[in-house]
């Protein structure tokens, strides 16, 4: 009931922001760009008074010739961000792409898969089946996947009340006092990067663990992978991680078309991963 009053208060309330703002939007049109970036500017402090956000601008890789599907990074996730644990509910993902003799296209699953789910035989931890053990197996790779974290958020675009919003740092956030639950961003995102949570009526989504980057940690799903498959770092350091791996590899993004600018770079992908 308390969270139900919560949501109806927050609706109320993005109800009356918006009236207003279709108000006064002509008089916005112009100072809202010179303003916001002034007052963003300035802040240095966000969100610890010893992080100066204005002086990074982080960037995420995954080599899928490195993967190994293990899911290690699913479950470190989930532990370290308290993601709902059920199989269905996930900050971060893997996908396996098996292409058998005589395919044209890969056969694609991830861990929310049912044949998955029972293979793993619990709802906390997780493991791909071996479904293609008497197979013909032609080719085959997982590809983890994660919010792109774009320069251009569609998602950021669509919603009504702020409550997504891109840091200076290029972090992709959600503000969850702020959030009404309407899910626009859900189905603005190309990359099926977000869900909504259903107990707490907001949306969720891969937040790079800014609370662990912010003090010079790494996310929790880099940090675990056995074999650095998962690359992190600034792209303002040209010796960062993330820009060595960019520099020394033929990197590409997912769906470039959409003109979101992912600043998540993909190593061995084909054209079947989307």
């Amino acid at each position: 009931m308390q969270k139900m009053k919560k949501f109806e208060a927050a609706r109320r309330a993005c109800l009356r922001t918006l009236a207003k703002a279709a108000l006064s939007a002509a008089a916005l049109v112009g100072a809202n760009t010179i303003i916001g970036r002034t007052t963003m500017a300035a802040v240095k402090s966000f969100p610890t008074p010893d992080y100066d956000w204005t002086k990074h601008r982080w960037g995420y890789g995954v080599d899928a010739t490195r993967c190994i599907g293990c899911l290690r990074c699913v479950e470190a996730c989930k532990i370290e961000n308290g993601v709902h644990p059920t199989a269905h509910h996930f900050r971060t993902w893997v996908e396996r792409y098996v292409y058998l003799e005589g395919d044209k296209h890969a056969r694609v699953d991830s861990q929310s898969d049912p044949q998955n789910i029972a293979a793993s035989g619990s709802q906390k931890s997780y493991r791909f089946d071996n479904r293609y053990k008497d197979s013909k197996v032609k080719k085959a790779f997982f590809v983890p996947k994660i919010c792109n974290h774009c320069e251009n958020p569609s998602c950021v675009q669509v919603c009504p009340t702020g409550a997504t919003f891109r840091t200076l740092d290029g972090v992709v956030l959600i503000d969850h006092d702020h959030c009404i639950g309407c899910q626009y961003c859900v189905q603005a995102c190309p990359y099926g990067a977000r869900f909504f949570n259903y107990e707490e009526r907001v949306t969720e989504k891969c937040t790079l663990c800014y609370h662990r980057i912010t003090k010079g940690l790494k996310p929790a799903c880099v940090e675990v992978c056995p074999v650095n498959a998962r690359v992190f770092g600034d792209l303002n350091d040209p010796d960062s991680d993330i820009s060595q791996f960019i520099a020394n590899n033929r990197v590409q993004v997912l769906k470039p078309n959409t003109g979101n600018l992912p600043n998540c770079y993909y190593v061995g992908i084909d054209k079947e991963v989307v």
